[in-house]
């Protein structure tokens, strides 16, 4: 079981890595406190690339979180 949870536990933070280094830069600088950034595509985020790797992280992240939970108790 626990060779299991460390195989699960390697591969989430594989993924985790992944989807973190391949989100782009959001860093609109002053822009973003004037609204600059509000846009059509802003509003829908999910559809876009960047939206998705964004709930992939954010997936990513909590499955790792668990599993580190998880291994806590069992091992």
């Amino acid at each position: 079981m626990e060779l299991v949870l460390t195989i699960l536990m390697v591969l989430a933070a594989i993924v985790l890595i992944a989807t973190v280094l391949l989100q782009s830069s959001e860093s609109d600088g002053m822009g973003a406190l004037a609204g600059g950034s509000e846009t059509f595509f802003g509003k829908n985020k999910n559809s876009t690339f960047e939206g998705k790797m964004a709930m992939a992280t954010k997936i990513s992240a909590v499955v790792f979180v668990l599993l580190a939970v998880i291994m806590l108790f069992f091992a």
